[in-house]
C-alpha cells in the first residue's frame, strides 16, 4: 500500500467517533452477517423513490403505489421514501423502532453487469489489486481479528468472501440435521488423520457438527421454531433457515455469511403493479425471514449487525417484459439492534435521466468497501493497518450505522 493512502486512511479513522473495542468471553461482542441477494434485486421496488414522478413514469406497469394509493400503496418512511407493502408486517417494525437503515445508490464500481464478476468483485473486496480467488474479505476480516471472532459459511460450498487464510467451516443449513458418524467412529478418524496437515481441519469440522447438534437440537429448539415462522413455511425455505442461523449465530458464532438465490427479474417481475407478483413474494419472504432471525437471536440481537446487499440493481426503466434489466447502483440494508436506524443514510440524487448512470441505472454514490469498512471500524476498533489489510486502497465512510 503506498504511504499517502495509509495516510490518508488514517487521517480518515482519526475522524470516526471512538469504536467500540471488544474481547471474547462471556461478555460476548459484536456478531455480524452478510447476506448476499445472487441475481441483483431490483431496489428501486424495494425502497420505493414514490416524490418522483420520473420513477412512475418509467415504470408504468410494474411502479409501486404511491403511499396513500390503496391497498397496494408503498409505505412511507419520510419525504422521499416509502417501503414495499409487502414488508409491512416484517421490516416495518424494525424502522420504527430505529434498527433498520437503507443505503441507496450503493454499490460497486465494476460495470461489467456480470453476475459472475461482480459477485466475485464484491466478495473478494480487494480493489484496485490483481485478483487472488482464495482471499476474500470477509476471511481477511477474521484473520485480523485474531481469534476475536468465529466465522461460519451457511452455505453449501465456501463462497468466495470466507476463502482465506482463515480456516472457516461452511453447512448447508437447509439439509436435515443429522451425525454423520457415531463418536467411535469419529475418535478412529481423527487418529487416522493425527499428525498430517490435515489434523486440524478434520478435528475443526467434527467440532462444527457437534456445535450444530447441540444449538439445533435443545429442548426449546422445536417449539423456539414454530413460534419464530408464526406457524407459516415459507415456499423458498428462508424463514425455517433464518431460524436455524439465529440459533447459531446466537450460541456459538458471529461472523457469517448466507446467500439467498431467485433475484434475476428480466421477465414478469410483477403483475398488476409492483405490489403484486414474483418480485413481491420474494421480498415478502426475504423480510419474514429477517424478522425470524432477529426473533431466533434473542438478547443477542442488541449486539448484532445483518447488511444485506446484491451485486448490482436493475435498469431504472421497465423493460417490454414487465421486468427490468441488470442495472448499477442498488439499495442496501443495514438491521440490528444496535443499528442507528429509522433513516435513509448516505449520498443522493434526485432523479432524473441526467442523474442516473448512462440514462439508465441508480448510480453508485456509497463504495461497499467504504461503507463496510466505516462499519467494521465502530463494530471492532480496526486500525488503519488492519482496515487496508481488509479493504485494500479503500478509506472508511462513516454513516453512523451503529
Amino acid at each position: 500500500m503506498q504511504r499517502r493512502h495509509f495516510l490518508k486512511c488514517s487521517a480518515a479513522l482519526a475522524a470516526l467517533p471512538a469504536a467500540r473495542l471488544w474481547a471474547m468471553g462471556a461478555g460476548g461482542g459484536p456478531k455480524f452477517l452478510l447476506v448476499f441477494l445472487r441475481g441483483a434485486y431490483d431496489a428501486a421496488n424495494l425502497l420505493v423513490p414514490y416524490s418522483s414522478d420520473f420513477y412512475y413514469e418509467s415504470r408504468p406497469h410494474i411502479a409501486v403505489p404511491r403511499p396513500g394509493e390503496g391497498n397496494d400503496a408503498a409505505i412511507r418512511l419520510d419525504a422521499d421514501w416509502a417501503l414495499h407493502p409487502r414488508l409491512r408486517a416484517s421490516l416495518l417494525p424494525l424502522w420504527q423502532s430505529g434498527q433498520i437503515c437503507f443505503v441507496p445508490f450503493a454499490g460497486t464500481r465494476d460495470l461489467s453487469r456480470s453476475h459472475f464478476e461482480t459477485q466475485d468483485h464484491i466478495e473478494l473486496g480487494q480493489g484496485p489489486r490483481p485478483r487472488d480467488f482464495n482471499d476474500g474479505f470477509l476471511n481477511r476480516l477474521a484473520s485480523g481479528l485474531a481469534g476475536r471472532s468465529r466465522p461460519i459459511a451457511f452455505t453449501a460450498q465456501l463462497p468466495l468472501s470466507m476463502r482465506g487464510a482463515a480456516r472457516v467451516p461452511n453447512v448447508r443449513i437447509g439439509e436435515p440435521l443429522r451425525r454423520a458418524i457415531v463418536p467411535a467412529q469419529q475418535a478412529l478418524l481423527e487418529q487416522m488423520w493425527s499428525g498430517t496437515e490435515q489434523a486440524d481441519a478434520v478435528h475443526e469440522g467434527f467440532a462444527t457438527n457437534t456445535t450444530m447438534m447441540r444449538d439445533l437440537t435443545s429442548p426449546d429448539w422445536s417449539a423456539e421454531m414454530r413460534a419464530a415462522s408464526r406457524g407459516a413455511v415459507d415456499p423458498r425455505g428462508f424463514v425455517a433457515d433464518a431460524a436455524r442461523i439465529g440459533v447459531l449465530m446466537r450460541e456459538s458464532f458471529d461472523l457469517g455469511f448466507v446467500d439467498v438465490g431467485g433475484w434475476d427479474t428480466h421477465v414478469f417481475e410483477a403483475a398488476a403493479n409492483g405490489a403484486q407478483g414474483p418480485l413481491a413474494e420474494k421480498l415478502a419472504a426475504l423480510g419474514e425471514g429477517l424478522a425470524t432471525l432477529a426473533r431466533a437471536m434473542g438478547s443477542a440481537w442488541r449486539e448484532t449487525t445483518v447488511v444485506v446487499l446484491s451485486e448490482f440493481g436493475r435498469t431504472f426503466r421497465e423493460n417490454g417484459n414487465r421486468g427490468t434489466d441488470h442495472g448499477h447502483g442498488s439499495v442496501y440494508w443495514v438491521l440490528g439492534g444496535a443499528v442507528r436506524g429509522g433513516r435513509v443514510a448516505g449520498d443522493q440524487v434526485s432523479l432524473s435521466p441526467t442523474t442516473l448512470d448512462q440514462n439508465r441505472d441508480y448510480p453508485v454514490l456509497t463504495d461497499y468497501r467504504d461503507l463496510l469498512g466505516g462499519l467494521f471500524v465502530r463494530l471492532w476498533g480496526l486500525d488503519a493497518r488492519r482496515l487496508q489489510a481488509v479493504f485494500p486502497g479503500s478509506t472508511p465512510l462513516d454513516l453512523k450505522l451503529v
